[in-house]
C-alpha cells in the first residue's frame, strides 16, 4: 500500500494489528445501514473484506477471537459513492473531434495523485472518474475504489469475468459548443450525436449480419463498439447537462437510441423534475454554494433534491472534484436537506443511489451482510457541519485514520498535501531525523 511506504514506520506500526485480523467487530456505534432503520448502540462485524453481520448489541454475537473496535459515541454508515469525479489528473478526448468514444480514462489516471487520499479523508470509498465536458462525448469513464494504490490496477472494480467497469461520458449545453469540428449551436450538437449513434447502429447491424451469414465481420471500430455498449445497456451514459431544455434533449436522445442515462449537475432539474422522473433517468446533483460559474447554471437551486424526491426520481450526488472538494462531500446531502429533501433520501443519495447509478448496488452502498466492507466512522451526525470522518474502510482495510497525524494532513491541509513529491520529500526528511 503506497501510503504505508510514504508515511513511514509510524503508520505501519499503528495499522499492522488491524490489518492482519480477519474478523473485526465495531461495537457501540450509532449505525446508519441505509437499507434499514438506524440502529442505536449497534454492532458491525466484518470478515475477509465483507460485511458479516449488523444489528443491535442484543442481536449480534461477536465471533470468538474477533478484533474489537470501541465505537461508542461514533456513527457508522456506508462509504460514500461519488458518481462524478476528476481526481487522478485524468484526461479524455483532445481537440480533433467532438465525439471520441474510443478514448478510455483508464489510460490517463495517475493513481499516486494525492487527491485519492484527500477523498478518503472525506469518506469517499467509490467513485466514477470521468473525463471533461468539453466534448459531446469525451470517452469511457472508470469506476474505482479509493484504495491506496501504486498502479491503476489496484483501483479497478472488476466484473465476474475480470473486466474493469465504467460508463460513457457525454455533455451538451455550453461546454462543447465552439469552432468546427465542434458544434456551434445546441441543435447541431444534437444532430452530431444522432449521426454518430446511427453510424454505430449500422456497424452493429453489419456485424450481426456477418455473424448470421458466417462471413467476416467489418473491421473493428473501437468507438462504435463503445456506443453499442451504451445502446445495449451494458454501459451507462453519464451526461453533463444544465439547462432545462438541454435536459429534455438528453432524455429525447436516450429514448431514441435506448441508452440508460444518469443526468449530471442538472442545474435546472427543479424545472423539469416530473419529466425526469417519468423518463426513469437517474440524477446526480451538485450543490455549489458560492456565486459565479457559467450562465447556464445560474438557476441552480438546492431545492432540486426535494422536488426530484417528490417526483419519484432516483437522486444521488457528486463532487465534480476539483469543482467541489471530496473532503466536504457530505455537505451536499446537508444542503439538500436544508432545502427540504428528506434526511433518509439525502443519505440514500450519498450511498446506495450512487451505487445504483453505476450498477454496483449489489456490492456497495449499504451495510448489508454479504456486501463489501466499505464504511466510514464519523464523530457525529453525518449532516452536521461539526462532524468529521474519523476512519474510512475499503474492502475491510482502513485507508484513512484521522487520529494518525500524517493521515490527518490530508483532511485538514498541511505541508505538501497538494504536492505529492513535496509530501514524499518531507516524510523522508522526517524519517532521517532532519
Amino acid at each position: 500500500m503506497r501510503k504505508h511506504l510514504l508515511l513511514g514506520v509510524l503508520v505501519v506500526l499503528t495499522m499492522t494489528h488491524s490489518s492482519t485480523a480477519q474478523t473485526r467487530a465495531f461495537i457501540g456505534a450509532h449505525i446508519i445501514p441505509i437499507d434499514g432503520q438506524e440502529i442505536e448502540h449497534g454492532t458491525l462485524i466484518i470478515e475477509d473484506g465483507q460485511i458479516l453481520a449488523i444489528g443491535s448489541a442484543a442481536e449480534i454475537e461477536i465471533p470468538l477471537g474477533a478484533e474489537r473496535h470501541n465505537a461508542n459515541g461514533m456513527v457508522i454508515m456506508p462509504g460514500l459513492v461519488d458518481t462524478h469525479s476528476h481526481v487522478g489528473q485524468v484526461e479524455g478526448g483532445d481537440g480533433s473531434a467532438p465525439i471520441q468514444p474510443d478514448v478510455r480514462v483508464i489510460d490517463s489516471i495517475n493513481p499516486r495523485d494525492s487527491g485519492f487520499q484527500k477523498a478518503q479523508s472525506g469518506g469517499v470509498t467509490t467513485a466514477n472518474i470521468m473525463s471533461g465536458s468539453g466534448h459531446l462525448l469525451s470517452g469511457q469513464t472508470l469506476y474505482v475504489k479509493y484504495r491506496d494504490a501504486d498502479v491503476i490496477d489496484d483501483l479497478l472494480i472488476l466484473d465476474d469475468d475480470g473486466n474493469w467497469l465504467g460508463g460513457i461520458k457525454m455533455a451538451n449545453g455550453t461546454n462543447p459548443r465552439r469552432n468546427a469540428p465542434f458544434p456551434g449551436t445546441r441543435a447541431k450538437a444534437a444532430a452530431l450525436v444522432r449521426a454518430e449513434y446511427i453510424k454505430a447502429s449500422e456497424y452493429g447491424a453489419k456485424k450481426a449480419e456477418a455473424a448470421k451469414a458466417e462471413e467476416d465481420a467489418p473491421p473493428l471500430h473501437l468507438g462504435y463498439e463503445a456506443l453499442l455498449d451504451a445502446m445495449s445497456g451494458k454501459k451507462v451514459v453519464h451526461h453533463h447537462t444544465h439547462r432545462h431544455d438541454d435536459i429534455l434533449t438528453v432524455l429525447r436522445l436516450s429514448e431514441e437510441f435506448g441508452f440508460r442515462v444518469v443526468l449530471h449537475h442538472v442545474s435546472d432539474a427543479w424545472k423539469v423534475a416530473d419529466e425526469i422522473a417519468a423518463a426513469g433517468a437517474g440524477v446526480s446533483l451538485i450543490s455549489v454554494d458560492s456565486p459565479g460559474g457559467k450562465l447556464e447554471a445560474k438557476d441552480n437551486h438546492f431545492k432540486s433534491g426535494r422536488m426530484l424526491e417528490q417526483a419519484g426520481a432516483l437522486v444521488g450526488f457528486h463532487t465534480d472534484d476539483g469543482i467541489t472538494d471530496s473532503r466536504f462531500f457530505l455537505r451536499q446531502a446537508a444542503l439538500a436537506v436544508r432545502a427540504g429533501m428528506s434526511r433518509e433520501k439525502a443519505l440514500f443519495g450519498m450511498t446506495l443511489a450512487g451505487a445504483e447509478m453505476i450498477d454496483l448496488d449489489d456490492r456497495i452502498g449499504s451495510l448489508t451482510p454479504g456486501k463489501d466492507a466499505d464504511f466510514i466512522v464519523l464523530s457525529g451526525d453525518p449532516l452536521s457541519v461539526y462532524t468529521h470522518v474519523q476512519e474510512t474502510w475499503i474492502d475491510g482495510e482502513r485507508v484513512f485514520n484521522r487520529s494518525n497525524a500524517e493521515d490527518r494532513k490530508y483532511a485538514t491541509g498541511g505541508y505538501g498535501t497538494g504536492n505529492d513529491q513535496a509530501t514524499f520529500i518531507h516524510l523522508l526528511e522526517r524519517e532521517a531525523g532532519q
